[in-house]
């Protein structure tokens, strides 16, 4: 029975992030449907970092509804609760911001999320680059991609010592990074030369 309710918790977060982002795509050529992002995320946790947590889990599927669409902070607290909402907030970039701000902020605060949020955002990264790699948007450049996986490098390594399956996988994507899009890691040291670098907060 406690199985049951659990998937039928898990359901009803993929039908509310289903219609939230109801006609967003990804920038993969196929302009696939926004929700493969989120459920891949969740898988990923599930599978690769062997995370059962049903809280993770929703908050996973949910985690781009506030930064995302028009969801507002008492659907989720309603539908789903004060702690799948505070995870969710917590994974929540500020999009008044301008973009090398916003990844800016996520290689400073990173270190201090809660650790469901890390985790989900190990898996985020995780996810995303993988994509980056195998079906990357049609109009990035190489060095936009190389990019992108390095700041996803930068993120990451703040939250290193959060799961070690999950960081395995990104090692592993990493490697193939390396190879297939003929990336150079850099440092953690230099990342303030990097245009998201936090300067000397780091």
């Amino acid at each position: 029975m406690t199985d049951s309710l659990q998937l039928d918790k898990i359901i009803d977060a993929i039908i509310f992030a289903a219609r939230k982002h109801q006609g967003q795509v990804r920038k993969d050529e196929p302009a696939s449907p926004y929700i493969t992002h989120p459920l891949a995320v969740a898988r990923s946790i599930y599978t690769i970092g062997k995370i059962h947590d049903l809280t993770i889990l929703i908050a996973a599927i949910l985690h781009d509804t506030i930064e995302d669409t028009n969801t507002t902070e008492s659907e989720i607290r309603e539908h789903f609760g004060e702690e799948v909402l505070s995870i969710v907030l917590e994974l929540t970039d500020d999009k008044s911001l301008k973009k090398m701000v916003r990844k800016q902020q996520q290689v400073i605060h990173s270190p201090g999320l809660s650790w469901e949020a890390k985790t989900i955002k190990l898996a985020d990264k995780l996810t995303n680059c993988l994509d980056i790699l195998n079906t990357p948007p049609k109009d990035w450049s190489l060095d936009r991609r190389r990019e992108y996986v390095q700041w996803a490098v930068d993120v990451v390594a703040q939250i290193r010592g959060t799961n070690r399956s999950l960081e395995a996988a990104f090692d592993k994507m990493l490697s193939e990074a390396e190879k297939n899009l003929h990336f150079s890691l850099q440092p953690i040291e230099t990342v303030n030369n990097r245009p998201w670098g936090p300067k000397k907060e780091i």
